[in-house]
């Protein structure tokens, strides 16, 4: 893979140093053609999780402690918060428009935990050909991305691809053998199923999930005021 990695720490350590690059062009530009690296097979892959669940888990309890430990101190500032937010960044300017309806997606869908793109992020985007297809991903040290496939996001939807990745941002694990109006059921359902929305049981799962973070934030500003 060629990935820019752009992500230098997920938890705040140099935060001034971190800043999301500007394009030149003002609009996503075509996917390039389908390489030896990226083939039909591997688009085929979204009917099989190509990361565990232990580094899917993994992924999520790296972002929830960089984006907890930022609640944390906005708490103990005296800043009111209703909701964890979690900072992305993107180095993946074709799929910009996806990512910014996945985004409106999850924000409008749940309501403890909020996306936004910014500097000091917690995860980011990034784009190209690889044969295990779209996943998210974390190196177990606080640092982790989501990889947007070209070949894999012209047989299925890439609305859907996005904002199921995202899915695993927030913590939900894969569930291929699901209907289409299950997120999370990914390519299961086969190409044709375009739903981008998390189902009711989705959303609850994710607020249960991520109201661990507004109590973490709480307790922070309890103790700091004693």
């Amino acid at each position: 893979m060629s990935h820019r990695r752009i992500l230098t720490s997920l938890a705040g350590l140099a935060a001034a140093a971190l800043a999301v690059p500007s394009f030149a062009v003002a609009s996503p530009a075509p996917a390039p053609a389908e390489t030896s690296a990226s083939t039909s097979t591997s688009r085929a892959a979204y009917t099989g999780s190509p990361q565990d669940a232990a580094a899917t888990k993994a992924f999520y309890d790296a972002v929830m402690k960089s984006a907890r430990a930022k609640m944390a101190q906005n708490a103990k500032a005296g800043k009111k918060v209703a909701a964890v937010t979690v900072t992305y960044a993107v180095d993946a300017p074709t799929f910009q428009g996806q990512i910014n309806s996945s985004t409106s997606i999850w924000n409008s869908s749940v309501s403890n935990v909020q996306l936004v793109e910014g500097s000091n992020y917690d995860f980011y985007y990034t784009e190209g050909n690889d044969p295990r297809g779209s996943y998210a991903s974390t190196d177990g040290h606080g640092r982790g991305y989501i990889f947007l496939d070209y070949a894999q996001s012209q047989q299925y939807d890439p609305t859907r691809i996005t904002a199921h990745e995202t899915g695993h941002v927030l913590g939900l694990p894969d569930h291929y053998s699901g209907p289409c109006s299950e997120l999370m059921s990914g390519g299961g359902p086969g190409p044709s199923c375009t739903n981008a929305y998390p189902d009711a049981n989705e959303r609850s799962r994710v607020n249960e999930l991520w109201a661990n973070g507004l109590a973490s934030a709480a307790s922070a500003a309890f103790h700091t005021s004693k």
